[in-house]
């Protein structure tokens, strides 16, 4: 093992806004005091239960993610396991994300964009 990972970093134009829909969906602290990063505007952090951490960092002229479109890839995405998935999906919609696959209603996923894009899936655990 070379190293661990300490965070994932998402792109973003609203850092703040961000961590705080991933908060909605994950729980956790947005912005808890972390040697290892300076917050600031530019610079948010969601610390998880279970040591994960999301980082969101904000990028000029941002620039989304069109999933499936190869010509702008989406570049990274969450797995987001759940119990229930036509409440996960309520829920995540009330929040702010959006559908980009719906399935057939037989498979066990489902792919959504957060508010700057980013896909993510619900997978029913």
């Amino acid at each position: 093992m070379i190293a661990k990972l300490q965070c994932v970093v998402l792109d973003c134009s609203d850092p703040v806004e961000l961590s705080r829909f991933y908060r909605s969906l994950l729980g956790g602290v947005v912005n808890r005091p972390d040697p290892r990063w300076s917050l600031d505007e530019d610079w948010t952090t969601l610390h998880v239960e279970g040591g994960l951490v999301l980082a969101f960092q904000r990028v000029d002229d941002h620039r989304p993610p069109r999933w499936p479109d190869p010509a702008r890839p989406q570049q990274f995405h969450l797995d987001l396991g759940v119990a229930e998935l036509e409440r996960a999906q309520e829920d995540v919609l009330r929040q702010g994300a959006t559908v980009l696959d719906a399935g057939d209603g037989k498979r066990s996923w489902r792919v959504f964009a957060d508010p700057a894009g980013h896909p993510f899936c619900l997978v029913r655990d």
